[in-house]
């Protein structure tokens, strides 16, 4: 049975929302098994166990997450030449832009050689202040639907065996 990964890093709920969302559909998958994980908790083994990871963390200060930095850093060449052909796909939660540690995440993976299946689901809250950025995140029904269909599609695609 295929199993996806949902690896995610979140501070203030927004990310985790996001990784949720996606986990809720990709579970609705049959013949799957999707396993929702933190990446402070997550190691090579769990990359190792999975036959396609969705990587969710926020944008900080225009880069990724430091607890996902700590998971790539941890993780890197343990899985170097393990996991070549794997499919992935990135979430990024971002305050007003995102594309920073989508290119970040998808250098890292570029060089695991995994391959992506779609563009990043970048959602954009438009925190700007102190007091906003550091505020609980409530995400929109239309980004958490983006969020599901990414976890859908990625699902559905390696229960098919296309990816």
């Amino acid at each position: 049975m295929p199993q996806l990964l949902i690896l995610y890093d979140s501070q203030t709920g927004g990310t985790e929302a996001m990784a949720r969302a996606a986990h809720a559909a990709a579970a609705e998958e049959a013949g799957l098994t999707c396993t929702l994980l933190h990446a402070a908790q997550a190691g090579p083994d769990d990359v190792l166990a999975a036959d396609g990871v969705l990587f969710a963390c926020p944008e900080n200060l225009a880069a990724m997450s430091g607890v996902m930095k700590a998971f790539f850093d941890r993780a890197y060449y343990p899985l170097l030449g393990h996991i070549e052909g794997r499919p992935y796909a990135t979430m990024v939660c971002a305050g007003s832009d995102g594309s920073n540690a989508a290119r970040q995440m998808a250098r890292i993976l570029t060089g695991w050689r995994m391959k992506p299946i779609a563009d990043p689901v970048i959602v954009c809250t438009g925190a700007q202040t102190p007091a906003a950025i550091l505020a609980p995140k409530q995400l929109s029904d239309a980004d958490l639907a983006r969020c599901r269909s990414l976890g859908a599609t990625l699902a559905a695609g390696l229960s098919l065996g296309i990816f």
